[in-house]
This record gives structure tokens, C-alpha cells and sequence, in this order.
């Protein structure tokens, strides 16, 4: 039996209580941050043991590699990549060579984690960069434009499921207007409904056909006052299932984060509630861990079904890529990127 959440763990290396709590666990997958990853074969080896407790050898290993300051692997083990606002100035310049460095980019860094067995990279990020946007996202936003947003993210999807890495959309249904950090507290957003429908969801309906997407801890005002998107069944079934239209897997934000009230027991409980199909808990805190997996059901049913369609859209990396052509080509297309910010 599957349950239905995502876990981290705490350092480079499986701890025994780990080990033994994803053998009982058997959680959907696994997620590293920077304190899992210090050299190529301690991350694989990272990896194959997780798979090992699971018993399943494709189990997903999720990792947030986005460029710019959101990147858990780090030179000079692996390469560094820009912003996605890089990529943004890029395309207000040439749209062509814009999208090409987003796929280009996008397809290095499949390269760079399918070596290491991670199957999933928590990119794009679809929010709007708006003048009231937190530095939480900022130039991690492709652009303020909803249409450079959605052509920039369906690039960069389309990279790395070129390379065999499945792409997770986030955050949904908008992050941009945040005006404070939602991993230290709950952002609030008093835009109304028709704000959000002519902006911020667009990019997410224009991905709506992606595996994988994940929610946002923020508090709609004018939508639904009472709970923040993860947890609240108006966001999700009206607006990201109904408006937006995304029928894929949905995993919560972490639900660590500062935003969120109520113990992990009570968070984990509440976001599937609402629907999400899976929770996400990031960060290592084994208390907290068994919490979340004493709150997540068994996976079945829709979400099953969802999260089977989403690793079914898995593939073997397009054949005849070559890395140091492709490194060579993505560097010389930002090569005259003012400010080019890689981390």
C-alpha cells in the first residue's frame, strides 16, 4: 500500500529510523533539499536506498531545481543555471531564442538529474512577477506577462520531458501577488476573482495538460476568507480542478511552512480534504513525519489514478542529446543577457 504523501529526509545518508519508517511508510516519493545532496554518487546512493525501503524502483524522487537561488545542486559538483526571469529578458528580446534557451535549459538540468535517478523537478514556477511581489518569488517568475509566462513554462516542461524528467507546475493558482513569504507566514491577497481570472491563473490554464502541479499557501480574500488554497475546497475544485481546468496529480506546498496553522496532523488532514492527491512534508523532522503519515490515506481511487497517469507521461530521454553541444548552445544564447543571475 502507497500513502499518499511526499517526504524528505534529514542528511546525505538514510538514517536507520528513516530506513525503517519508509519501509512501514511507504511513502509516493521522496524529496532532497540541499542537505541531501554534497557529491554525485552520495546522491544516487541517496536515492537507490530510498527506492530500496520502498521496494519500488520507480519510486518518484522529487527535487527543486529551478536556477538562480533555487538550486539544491550546486557547483562545482554540477553546473549552475539562471533565473527564470533570465529567460524572461531573453524573450522580451527575441521570443524564439527565449523559448529555445528555456528548453535548452530545462533539458541540461534532466540531464544533469536523471544521472542521479531524480525523476521529478518541482519547475516551472507559472506565478506572475508583479510589483508586489514577495522576494520569495521574484526573479524566479519568468515575467509579469501571463502569455511570456505560459510560453516560457510550456518550454521548459516540454525540456524536461524531453530528458526524462517529469515537470511539476506551481504554484497554484498564483503565487505573484503575495506580498510576504508564505514559509514564514500566510500571505494574503485581496484581489477579486476577476483579477486573478484575466492574470494570474492564465499561465496555469494554458499548462493545464502538465502531470503535475503543486498548490499555494495563500488566502484568496474575496474568494474564500476561511482557508488558504491548499486547504480549501472553493480554490481547489472550483478554481484549479474547475476554471483552470488541471485534472493532474496535485500535491500540496509544503506543508511545514510557516503559513499553515495547526499541527502536521491537522495540516496533512485538511489539504486532502480539499483535494489534494498527495501532501508534501520537506523537512526531515521525523515527529513530524509520522504525523503526516498517520494523516495520509492509503493512494486510490482519483488520485490513483492521477498520479499512475502522471508517471505513465514518464519517458526515456530523447536519444542523441549531446550535453556539451547543448551547454555550449544555452551559453551563447545568454550570453548578452544583462544581470544573468545563476546562483
Amino acid at each position: 500500500m502507497i500513502k499518499a504523501f511526499i517526504s524528505g529526509c534529514s542528511r546525505a545518508a538514510l538514517t536507520p529510523e528513516e530506513t525503517a519508517f519508509f519501509r512501514e511508510e511507504n511513502p509516493w516519493g521522496l524529496i532532497l533539499f540541499r542537505r541531501n545532496c554534497e557529491a554525485p554518487d552520495q546522491v544516487a546512493g541517496l536515492v537507490a536506498s530510498f527506492r530500496d525501503a520502498v521496494g519500488r524502483s520507480d519510486a518518484p524522487v522529487l527535487i527543486d531545481q529551478e536556477g538562480g537561488r533555487v538550486q539544491r545542486l550546486r557547483p562545482p559538483n554540477w553546473p549552475s543555471y539562471p533565473t527564470a526571469g533570465t529567460f524572461g529578458t531573453l524573450y522580451e528580446k527575441d521570443r524564439q531564442c527565449g523559448m529555445r534557451a528555456a528548453w535548452l535549459g530545462a533539458r541540461l538540468i534532466a540531464h544533469d538529474l536523471l544521472a542521479l535517478g531524480i525523476t521529478v523537478d518541482c519547475l516551472p514556477l507559472l506565478d506572475l512577477r508583479l510589483a508586489e511581489t514577495v522576494d520569495a518569488i521574484g526573479d524566479r517568475a519568468y515575467s509579469s506577462d501571463p502569455e511570456t509566462v505560459a510560453a516560457l513554462g510550456r518550454a521548459t516542461c516540454e525540456g524536461l520531458l524531453a530528458g526524462g524528467v517529469l515537470p511539476v507546475i506551481k504554484h497554484l493558482p498564483g503565487h505573484g501577488r503575495a506580498k510576504v513569504d508564505s514559509h514564514l507566514e500566510l500571505p494574503r491577497i485581496s484581489a477579486s476573482r476577476q483579477e486573478l481570472s484575466q492574470a494570474d491563473f492564465l499561465p496555469f490554464k494554458a499548462l493545464a495538460d502538465m502531470p503535475l502541479a503543486m498548490t499555494a499557501h495563500l488566502l484568496y480574500l474575496e474568494i474564500e476568507p476561511q482557508h488558504p488554497a491548499t486547504q480549501s475546497p472553493t480554490i481547489i475544485q472550483d478554481i484549479i480542478r474547475g476554471e483552470i481546468g488541471f485534472d493532474g496529480c496535485l500535491m500540496s506546498d509544503d506543508i511545514s511552512m510557516k503559513a499553515l496553522g495547526g499541527d502536521m496532523r491537522e495540516r496533512a488532514a485538511l489539504s486532502f480534504a480539499a483535494g489534494c492527491d498527495l501532501v508534501l512534508h520537506c523537512n526531515g523532522d521525523m515527529a513530524e513525519m509520522k504525523a503526516v503519515a498517520d494523516a495520509a490515506p492509503a493512494l486510490q481511487g482519483k488520485s490513483l489514478q492521477r498520479c499512475d497517469e502522471a508517471l505513465a507521461k514518464r519517458k526515456q530521454p530523447d536519444a542523441g542529446f549531446d550535453p556539451f553541444a547543448a551547454r555550449e548552445e544555452f551559453d551563447e544564447l545568454l550570453s548578452d543577457v544583462p544581470d544573468r543571475a545563476v546562483g
